[in-house]
């Protein structure tokens, strides 16, 4: 029995104004709530929430609040990033208890960090990413070493983009799919893409794109991807058809991975798979055709290091086209190991 992890679109609140503290504060605990979260622990949600909101107001003035459901099977949280573009973030000062955010209760990040279960910062001179995630109080789970950002389109509430990743002992298997175009009809097939990828996420990778091609038929099908990683052998095989993006990260040169072009649901030559030896320890990045493809994290000092979430938000933040659906993956293949 494998653990899987669902798509969950991003909720993004605006920040350029003090008022919206509160809105993002009131969020934060609603969705908290939601999940099932006990009052003390819905209360932590929203410090944690008014804190990022007001660390970003204070020292960029504008930015956003990113939120998004950890649907991690019977064991949901909830993950909060700030994200600013400002320069000059004292990362030394913000970690300090008693450092005032203004209008706050002057608890400082280093005071979230206590309060969430996984806690990370990047700053650099294009801005700075924070990230908190929290789970209901008890949760014994590790974390799992995989991050995600999944826009629609000015925010329509059906996202042509869709993904999925099934971990089970040793292994991982992970989908991303872009529906042709946005808005119902795209989600509609990415959907039914979605749909036969979780009958048997570790069956060959050939059928699996041959079952969800099958699937997808009748809709306007799409461009898909399919990873999978074997931590015992230390292996990963690929396939994609279309324009989904691929790169393998690790101590070396990046490693794009390639696609063949055509429409799964429409019509395709048959899709090669391609393998890959010695990558624990790399990060497995993703991405649909609405980020832009040419990035390096090589330009980031430190960003490897850094949580996968921290990661794609990152490259969201930079690189996001702004025109179409948006989805970044970022996996840690070492979290299979762990």
């Amino acid at each position: 029995m494998g653990l899987n992890l669902a798509a969950s679109l991003t909720q993004v609140l605006r920040l350029d104004d003090p008022s919206q503290v509160g809105h993002a504060r009131r969020v934060a605990q609603r969705l908290a709530e939601q999940l099932g979260f006990n009052a003390a622990d819905a209360g932590r949600a929203a410090i944690v929430a008014t804190e990022l909101a007001s660390n970003v107001l204070k020292h960029a003035e504008h930015g956003e609040l990113h939120l998004r459901v950890l649907a991690h099977d019977a064991h949901p949280g909830m993950e909060l990033v700030a994200v600013d573009r400002a320069q000059g973030f004292d990362l030394a000062n913000c970690l300090a208890d008693g450092y005032s955010t203004g209008g706050t209760q002057g608890i400082g990040l280093g005071a979230v960090s206590r309060l969430a279960q996984v806690f990370d910062v990047h700053a650099d001179a294009k801005g700075a990413v924070v990230l908190a995630r929290l789970y209901r109080q008890g949760h014994t789970g590790r974390d799992i070493r995989i991050g995600v950002t999944q826009h629609s389109l000015h925010d329509d509430p059906a996202c042509g983009d869709s993904w999925h990743v099934t971990l089970a002992e040793q292994r991982i298997s992970a989908v991303l799919i872009d529906g042709l175009g946005h808005g119902e009809e795209a989600e509609r097939a990415a959907n039914a893409g979605i749909q036969a990828f979780t009958l048997a996420p570790f069956s060959a990778p050939e059928h699996l794109l041959g079952e969800m091609h099958h699937a997808m038929a009748g809709t306007r099908g799409g461009a898909v991807a399919i990873a999978r990683y074997e931590g015992a052998a230390d292996h990963l095989s690929f396939i994609g058809i279309g324009n989904i993006g691929a790169t393998l990260v690790g101590t070396e040169r990046p490693r794009g991975l390639a696609s063949h072009p055509g429409i799964v649901g429409g019509q395709y030559r048959k899709g090669q798979v391609f393998d890959y030896a010695h990558v624990k320890g790399n990060l497995l990045i993703m991405f649909s055709d609405g980020l832009q493809s040419r990035w390096s994290l090589q330009t980031y000092p430190g960003l490897v290091h850094r949580h996968p979430a921290v990661i794609a938000a990152v490259l969201h933040r930079d690189f996001c086209r702004g025109r179409d659906d948006v989805t970044v993956l970022v996996i840690d293949l070492e979290t299979v190991h762990g």
